[in-house]
């Protein structure tokens, strides 16, 4: 219906005009129009044309609140309703029972939009036992991707029956770091009820992958847990994977490894003396790189990236002699380029991020001069607007998004090297300084990490240098932090499971491309080597991105 038609059979069922039926419920009694309830419910409708008859006929319902009927009946004339946490359970059930197609998905969405690792066990269950598809493959999909998370806070996870939880473990999607958890959550499970489920063991214990198992861990954990030692069983699967492990590899039968819920993509950049044209993806769970695109061409020089709704946004660089102002956009699912809208300024060496699904440009330089112009993208209108200029004319900065606000940290202006750092307030529309840094720096790593703006490596104006440093917003100040492994500059950096990745780079005074990655672990305050790249890469860039949707046929 109309807005117009709707506030006409509003108003006329609030003055109860022209009603033909009566809905009673627990508590009230509703007078109705039969023909407003036919439009939205398919039980309503099957029930008045099946009982067409002359007067107010009464349809009793003394299983439903009043409250629940409103919220129905306010959807029927209104065609909105607000869901909130309090209503939506009995508001669904309702809305199921009645048929109301558009409440049962705006509950749906509600409950979709509201997934945390508490409630998806839940929201599972009931959508499942509603059979609402949609919902349960959503809920289903949290839990595999927050399994750690989930076996840690939720209460149902103990509650679960033995063959839900085979199920779930059983999933190459299960996202863990470790196999061991997998083991360690089936053991949570047991001690729930032990002489009830001590005798699903065997059947858990088939769904952990014991071959990716440290062998340390099987010996001084498994084989000496009291579950595992009473059941002859689990005892023979466990001696049997540790006589695997200790054989050789070669002779090992292979192990599929779980699937990461997010992988790192590098695109961009330079390899020996010419262009990227590929993207590689690293697979945390394998600790490999694999080749996963090519381009027709190498990619534009010294472009800034940015990463937003299953696109990767190439933005300005340098071809050649050639300063671009275009942008180029890269779907993963179709794995297509397509050229999207200009900026106002040709940008090489500008710095890009993502905030409130807008793409910042700021700075940069071409061939004449070094820019302190800042520009923004909707992606929606396909349209950049200039917005306030930086303080500085800088070009090479790294940038990050901390706390709804724009950083962007040193750089370079002709042959300066800054440790000046800006911070851009878009509700204000001002940029305005903030603490310089201890070093200068330009082609820096910037990053947020554990609530803190992180400054990384980059070239001091007269070396590479592996400094890290990290800046706090409360407090206002800089504090320096463990130094990376290698000394470098335009490199790639990320956050990928809660370890701060750096990726390729240059080194050296000759600027020679990198293929070393670290990452660094915020808890332990340390770095650890990780896979190389297939090949050197300097002024690659990096994001971390759904398996699920955007990178499942990299996986094909």
């Amino acid at each position: 219906m109309s807005t117009a038609s709707n506030n006409v059979w509003k108003e006329m069922f609030l003055e109860e005009t022209l009603c033909d039926a009566v809905i009673r419920v627990r508590d009230a009694d509703f007078k109705v129009h039969r023909l407003v309830l036919c439009e939205p419910s398919t039980y309503f409708r099957a029930l008045f044309l099946s009982e067409q008859s002359a007067g107010q006929q009464v349809y009793s319902f003394p299983d439903v609140s009043r409250h629940v009927m409103e919220l129905i009946l306010e959807y029927a004339y209104t065609s909105s309703i607000v869901v909130t946490e309090d209503n939506v359970a009995e508001l669904l059930a309702a809305a199921a029972r009645f048929g109301v197609e558009g409440l049962i998905k705006a509950c749906c969405d509600f409950l979709q939009g509201k997934l945390c690792s508490k409630n998806c066990i839940n929201t599972w269950k009931l959508a499942d036992h509603y059979n609402f598809r949609n919902l349960k493959e959503a809920a289903y999909l949290y839990i595999l991707q927050h399994f750690e998370e989930v076996v840690d806070v939720c209460a149902d996870f103990l509650q679960l029956s033995v063959e839900q939880l085979a199920d779930l473990i059983g999933k190459d999607e299960l996202n863990v770091r470790k196999e061991s958890f997998v083991f360690e959550a089936i053991l949570r499970w047991v001690e729930v009820a032990p002489e009830e489920r001590k005798g699903y063991m065997p059947t858990l214990l088939t769904k952990v992958r014991l071959l990716l198992m440290p062998t340390d861990y099987t010996v001084d954990s498994m084989c000496k847990n009291h579950l595992v030692r009473s059941n002859i069983q689990c005892m023979n699967m466990v001696i049997s994977a540790m006589k695997i492990l200790r054989g050789s590899a070669l002779g090992r039968p292979p192990t599929p490894t779980r699937l990461p819920s997010h992988v790192l993509l590098a695109i961009g950049g330079f390899e020996g003396n010419h262009v990227s044209d590929k993207i590689e993806l690293y697979n945390v769970r394998t600790d490999r790189w694999k080749t996963v695109h090519r381009s027709k061409k190498g990619l534009p020089e010294f472009s800034g990236y940015a990463y937003l709704g299953g696109n990767i946004y190439c933005v300005g660089g340098c071809d050649g002699n050639l300063y671009l102002s275009s942008v180029l956009r890269f779907n993963l699912a179709t794995q297509t380029w397509k050229e999207v809208g200009t900026m106002h300024k040709a940008r090489c060496y500008v710095s890009v991020v993502v905030f409130d699904e807008r793409i910042y440009a700021m700075g940069g330089c071409d061939k004449f001069d070094t820019f302190n112009s800042v520009e923004r993208f909707n992606p929606d209108t396909n349209q950049w607007t200039l917005i306030a200029p930086m303080r500085e004319r800088r070009a090479d900065a790294g940038s990050a998004v901390l706390h709804g606000k724009v950083y962007i940290c040193g750089g370079f202006f002709l042959d300066d090297v800054f440790s000046s750092c800006e911070c851009y307030n878009p509700e204000t529309n001002q940029w305005t300084y903030i603490a310089h840094m201890e070093t200068t720096r330009t082609a820096a790593g910037v990053i947020t990490y554990n609530d803190q703006l992180y400054v990384l490596g980059g070239y001091d104006g007269r070396r590479h240098i592996a400094d890290v440093a990290a800046y706090d917003p409360s407090s206002k100040c800089w504090r320096t932090l463990t130094p990376m492994l290698h000394p470098c500059s335009n490199f790639g950096t990320v956050v990928l499971e809660d370890q701060l990745y750096v990726v390729g780079g240059f080194k050296d005074d000759n600027d020679q491309l990198c293929s070393k990655v670290e990452r660094y672990d915020g808890k332990t305050k340390t770095w650890h080597p990780v896979q190389d790249l297939g090949t050197p890469r300097g002024a690659v860039n990096c994001f971390a991105v759904e398996r699920i949707p955007h990178t499942t046929a990299f996986f094909s």
